[in-house]
């Protein structure tokens, strides 16, 4: 049998090599960037995300070969953060409460204030929809149980009907007033999931 130990002149077999940290911190701030300056300019050129992040185009390209892999990429991003979300939030606060900064959150994602109404014009193929419904969904219904064992919505109350009935946040208009049409409108949604009384 061929002697494995070090120094016995057989080479060790090779190990697959982690991304390295550096490349994780380009393309995380290649994603930072491209939120940022999407909210303010849709039509930002790849170089200038690129220069905001600090990186050359080469590695753009390298981690974003296409616009729409960006796209995806903030899509992604956002999505992650927001099913992470609810468990942060149910830690801080009690839970209607953390339900209500919850779809606040959601309310201004699809809206695109967080830079990612492209990004959600490139996540219509339905394979995305798919792949994160369900998580999203989890995600709510993790509040919405809470919410039901402090007996502050109503039983039964589902996930998916809660998002179908919020989409039409995403439709609140724009100008100085959308924030405050927006909360009102939450406001009118937390009221309908609460017990009867």
């Amino acid at each position: 049998m061929p002697d494995s130990r070090p120094g016995s002149g057989q080479l060790a077999p090779p190990r697959a090599r982690p991304r390295r940290s550096d490349a994780e911190g380009n393309r995380a701030r290649i994603v930072e960037s491209a939120r940022t300056a999407l909210t303010s300019a849709p039509d930002t050129p790849l170089h200038a995300i690129a220069k905001a992040a600090g990186v050359g185009q080469g590695t753009m390209y390298r981690h974003f070969p296409s616009r729409e892999a960006l796209l995806l990429a903030v899509y992604r991003t956002d999505v992650e953060a927001l099913i992470a979300a609810a468990a942060r939030l149910l830690a801080e606060h009690e839970p209607l409460e953390a339900l209500r900064l919850w779809l606040t959150r959601l309310a201004a994602y699809g809206h695109g204030d967080r830079g990612a109404s492209q990004a959600m014009e490139a996540a219509t193929r339905p394979d995305l929809r798919s792949h994160f419904h369900p998580p999203v969904a989890a995600a709510l219904d993790q509040l919405l149980t809470a919410c039901g064992d402090a007996q502050q919505v109503r039983p039964g109350t589902d996930a998916d009907e809660v998002l179908l009935l919020v989409s039409f946040l995403w439709k609140a208009g724009s100008g100085p007033d959308r924030q405050g049409r927006t909360e009102r409108l939450l406001r009118i949604v937390i009221d309908g999931l609460r017990p009867f009384e």
